[in-house]
């Protein structure tokens, strides 16, 4: 009987384990992937849609300045700074005709410098 009660006692704390590691694995998958975005101190001209402001975004120090045309969710860009970003990219299912296919969610401001 000590054996047996010994047996199902690993069988549960491995099947726990598994059901745990299986989770977190899938919630990483469909999470997205994050990001390090610098965003320059000021916006300029640029046309999606329509006429708009882009912010100027780069995701290394040496890499060129690209117009970024979407919104960071949790992020409040104000002119004069420049940021240092970790953004959570996730995959966006159906966009909208005129939208991203990615939709950008701030983890992390890990910097601000006035310039």
């Amino acid at each position: 009987m000590k054996s047996i009660t010994t047996i199902l006692k690993g069988t549960i704390a491995t099947a726990a384990l598994f059901a745990i590691t299986q989770c977190t694995t899938a919630a990483n998958a469909s999470g997205g992937d994050e990001k390090t975005f610098i965003v320059g101190p000021q916006t300029v001209d640029c046309t999606g849609v329509a006429p708009m402001k882009c912010l100027q975004v780069k995701e290394t120090q040496s890499g060129a300045w690209t117009n970024f045309y979407s919104n960071i969710d949790g992020f409040t860009y104000e002119p004069g700074y420049e940021y240092v970003l970790k953004v959570k990219t996730e995959k966006i299912e159906n966009p909208p005709m005129d939208g991203s296919s990615i939709k950008y969610t701030l983890v992390k401001e890990v910097s601000k410098t006035k310039k």
